[in-house]
């Protein structure tokens, strides 16, 4: 007979609004904490389960989320900004109430986690293909400016009001404040969220990095990258 299956539980969170954010913890007797947050517009499901799954197989609580707007938490998407969904991961924190934890983020969703980071003060800070610079999300905010609106992935709706908030955030602050230990991972050859900026992020900050770049892996990465991140990052947090 094999082992059997650790327990998981679904949560759904107040955050601002009268809105709440569905969560899923993957439950372990352990003190050690693990959030995951997901891309631009993305969900909680696939590649975020398989990643909790695998920690907590490690000894690790882990918990992945939706942003308001996206998957099966409460929200329209073009309501939503970089200020919103930095509440939305305060607010999940909040609610487990770990004592140290470990943060983890995918594109878009790592550039919640470090404008966060400067409050929540995690233990470590692990970011793939990270959003990071502003100019990086400049490619829409042309289309924003002579349309009113850019759709990503035909659902996904931002107006003016995503880049009001936007531009309140620079990475310049993050460099300034942010003291955690970083682990950055980047495909070389990622056309959506180009890896010199995560180069030039790494020997921005003041705090300690290590920067894995995977030769010939693209923004989403294979099966097989995304097995050796694993591995890479439980070599990391050992």
């Amino acid at each position: 007979m094999g082992l059997p299956e650790k327990p998981s539980s679904k949560h759904f969170i107040e955050v601002e609004n009268n809105e709440e954010v569905a969560a899923v913890h993957h439950e372990d007797d352990s003190d050690k904490w693990i959030f995951f947050c997901h891309g631009f517009g993305s969900n909680k499901e696939g590649s975020y389960e398989k990643r909790c799954e695998y920690f907590q197989e490690r000894g690790y609580n882990t918990v992945r989320f939706d942003f308001r707007g996206n998957g099966e938490s409460d929200g329209d998407f073009i309501e939503q900004t970089l200020s919103s969904r930095i509440n939305d991961l305060k607010a999940v924190i909040d609610h487990f109430e770990p004592g140290t934890f470990v943060l983890f983020g995918s594109s878009f969703g790592e550039k919640v986690v470090f404008h966060a980071a400067e409050d929540l003060e995690p233990e470590v800070v692990i970011g793939r293909a990270p959003v990071t610079y502003n100019k990086i999300m400049e490619k829409y905010r042309a289309v924003v400016e002579e349309k009113g609106e850019f759709t990503h992935h035909g659902e996904k709706t931002i107006d003016r009001r995503f880049y009001e908030d936007f531009d309140s955030y620079q990475f310049d602050s993050v460099v300034e404040n942010l003291e955690a230990e970083t682990v950055i991972f980047h495909g070389g050859a990622d056309t959506t969220v180009h890896p010199e900026n995560s180069f030039e992020a790494a020997q921005a900050l003041n705090s300690d990095v290590s920067l894995h770049k995977f030769e010939g892996e693209r923004h989403s990465f294979s099966d097989k990258a995304e097995a050796r991140m694993l591995e890479l990052m439980a070599v990391h947090l050992d």
